[in-house]
């Protein structure tokens, strides 16, 4: 995956969510611009975590909102509509636990079934670093304080509440394993 890829995505995502969904599409760009800057653990697939970043969250767009669980919708659009590389549909159908939010719903069998979570532990890690270090408006933060910030939006006992809950040990131990793949880069 490359620049024109890279370009791709966010023409598709700012089609998809900047009149409609603007502060989805300003943490959209967080999450890209996040991408970028930790793309240097994946060599090769540098530019697919950026395009999986960009598209990650293209499913809340209220024209694609088929089932209502953002990462299946998104990724069947991608899929559907785009004929997008299946790595990169499998990434963004799986970002950030979203087999367990998944299961909430009771969509786990459909989501497994169509989008298998990929075998790629470091580029799995990273999407889901460069999603839960990036606030709803596109800044920097924490996993632990995003995390606090979605509960606090949602609330304890709704789906998302009870996913979050959780799915934060693995959040924070993902994002632990790419802050320690990112301080064995060389400076």
């Amino acid at each position: 995956m490359g620049d024109l890829t890279e370009e791709w995505a966010t023409q598709v995502a700012e089609a998809e969510l900047s009149s409609t969904l603007p502060r989805r599409w300003a943490h959209t760009q967080g999450v890209a611009k996040r991408a970028v800057e930790v793309s240097q653990v994946l060599g090769q697939d540098a530019g697919l975590l950026v395009t999986a970043a960009t598209l990650h969250d293209v499913g809340y767009a209220p024209r694609l909102a088929v089932t209502g669980f953002h990462p299946l919708d998104g990724a069947r659009f991608l899929r559907d509509e785009h004929g997008a590389d299946e790595r990169l549909t499998r990434l963004v159908a799986n970002h950030s636990f979203a087999l367990m939010e998944a299961e909430e719903r009771g969509l786990r069998r459909e989501l497994a079934t169509e989008f298998p979570l990929l075998e790629e532990p470091l580029l799995v890690d990273a999407l889901v670093y460069c999603d839960m270090t990036t606030t709803p408006e596109g800044g920097r933060t924490t996993a632990e304080e995003r995390v606090a910030e979605i509960l606090g939006r949602y609330g304890d006992d709704s789906v998302v509440g009870r996913f979050i809950r959780r799915a934060a040990p693995e959040i924070f131990a993902a994002a632990g394993r790419l802050d320690v793949a990112l301080a064995a880069q060389p400076r």
